[in-house]
């Protein structure tokens, strides 16, 4: 697809760096495929919440050895006889009361790893966490596939996710940049930079399907159809392991995510993702640019 630029004012021509300009940043499938992912990664982390609800903890291997999890997140008596929520890594134990461990439900505090208002549904529902998770699940992969098939085909996920040689000649400079807080301009922000395309490449070709294969390894069906799929993880519970753990990966990506779309403006942000057109501010950098 050709990329576009539009003079945000008359006067200079688009590619001018003395003015502010608009560039054609997001085809419209890119946008569809991300407000489809973040409406099922919202839904799976929540009902995701509420099946491990259901058994709050994780261990390696084929069975669960409940005396030692590798984690697990619960509730005792404090010293004083009140309740408290406790988090148990590795032998060690530490007190999340108010966060972890234990949730007010109707004015009592009952055990419950994840708090009722992180969960789909919000009352204890193992069953309907589990057609919520699937459902979405399915979706997320579809859409998944989608983005996959148009990002191949037109050329974007290249253009999205590999760094070219410039970028990775200037990968240290860019994480000085990202630590103060500084945002490329002019023609360099018409592409994502080193930092954005490591990130969204280890998210797509690893974090993701690593989710899912593990996912999969869970089921008891596929598992006899197919048993080395959760002997690629080293078992079932290894499996459970590994997506709670990749789940809580990308919980932390998101948030980095949000983090980096609110500092380095909102506003531009919102409508490059919602419209397609991404405001290309002045500066001193000139790159390689192009479209994304």
């Amino acid at each position: 697809m050709a990329q576009t630029a539009a003079p945000i004012a008359g006067g200079d021509p688009p590619g001018a760096a003395a003015r502010r300009y608009l560039f054609f940043r997001h085809p419209l499938t890119i946008r569809v495929a991300h407000w489809v992912n973040v409406v099922c990664l919202l839904v799976l982390l929540m009902s995701g919440l509420q099946i491990f609800n259901a058994h709050p903890a994780i261990y390696w291997g084929s069975i669960s050895t409940f005396d030692t999890p590798a984690l697990a997140i619960t509730s005792d008596e404090a010293p004083d006889g009140r309740a408290r929520g406790v988090v148990q890594v590795a032998g060690h134990s530490f007190d999340t009361t108010g966060v972890l461990g234990l949730s007010s439900v109707e004015g009592r505090q009952v055990e419950r790893a994840f708090p009722a208002w992180a969960t789909l549904p919000s009352d204890q529902d193992l069953a309907t966490g589990r057609r919520w998770h699937f459902l979405f699940a399915w979706a997320f992969v579809l859409n998944g596939l989608v983005y996959l098939a148009y990002g191949i085909g037109s050329g974007q996920l290249r253009r999205r996710l590999v760094p070219e040689g410039d970028q990775i000649r200037g990968f240290g400079a860019s994480i000085r940049e990202h630590l103060a807080l500084r945002f490329p301009k002019d023609e360099e922000a018409r592409r994502y930079n080193v930092l954005q395309k490591l990130t969204y490449l280890v998210v797509v070709a690893v974090l993701l399907p690593v989710m899912v294969l593990a996912g999969l390894a869970m089921s008891p069906g596929l598992d006899a159809a197919f048993p080395l799929l959760p002997a690629l993880f080293g078992g079932r519970q290894s499996a459970r392991s590994v997506h709670f753990v990749v789940a809580n990966l990308l919980v932390l990506f998101v948030i980095v995510h949000v983090v980096l779309v609110l500092v380095s403006g909102v506003f531009n942000n919102m409508r490059g993702m919602i419209t397609g057109w991404f405001a290309i501010e002045p500066g001193h950098r000139h790159g390689k640019g192009e479209g994304r």
